[in-house]
C-alpha cells in the first residue's frame, strides 16, 4: 500500500510542476501616497518619517544619510493583488522607518522601485510584482534629514 501511496504522490507532483515552474508575475505599478497614508492611519507607521519617491518634491533641503534598500513578500494567497501589494509596501516602508531613525533621519528620499535589481522611477506609484502565491514590494532610497 506505500508504494501505492508513492506513486501517487509522485504523478501528483510531476502533474503540477509545469503550472509552477510557469508561475504568474504580474507586474502592477500602483498608488503610493494611498498606501501610505492608509498605513499611516492604521499605526503601522508612526508617522514621525515621510517618503518622497524619486521625482517628488521635497518640501525642504534633504541631508542624506546612506542608502536603505528592502525587499518584502507577502503571502497572496486569498488576496487581491491590489491588497497583497499594499501588504508589502507597508512591511517595505516600516523597514525604511526604522533604518532611517536608527540613521538620525525623518525622511527616506529618491525611493525607487528596485525589484530584482533593476530600478523603476515614478514620482506617485510603486512597482509591485503579483504571483500566484506571494506579492513582492523592493525598494531603494536615500535615508535623510529633511529640515
Amino acid at each position: 500500500m506505500k508504494l501505492k501511496n508513492a506513486s501517487l504522490v509522485a504523478l501528483l507532483i510531476s502533474s503540477l510542476l509545469p503550472v509552477l515552474s510557469q508561475a504568474r508575475d504580474t507586474v502592477l505599478n500602483l498608488d503610493f501616497a494611498a498606501v501610505v497614508q492608509q498605513a499611516t492611519q492604521s499605526g503601522a507607521l508612526d508617522g514621525s518619517v515621510k517618503f518622497y519617491l524619486a521625482g517628488a518634491t521635497v518640501p525642504a533641503k534633504a541631508s542624506p544619510l546612506g542608502e536603505l534598500v528592502t525587499n518584502k513578500k507577502t503571502n497572496a494567497f486569498n488576496k487581491s493583488d491590489e491588497e497583497a501589494c499594499s501588504w508589502a509596501l507597508q512591511s517595505a516602508l516600516i523597514t525604511l522607518q526604522d533604518a532611517a531613525k536608527k540613521a538620525g533621519g525623518n525622511a527616506v528620499v529618491e525611493i525607487v522601485s528596485f525589484y530584482k535589481r533593476k530600478e523603476s522611477r515614478n514620482a506617485k506609484t510603486y512597482e509591485c510584482h503579483a504571483g500566484t502565491f506571494v506579492g513582492g514590494v523592493a525598494l531603494k532610497g536615500q535615508a535623510a534629514s529633511v529640515k
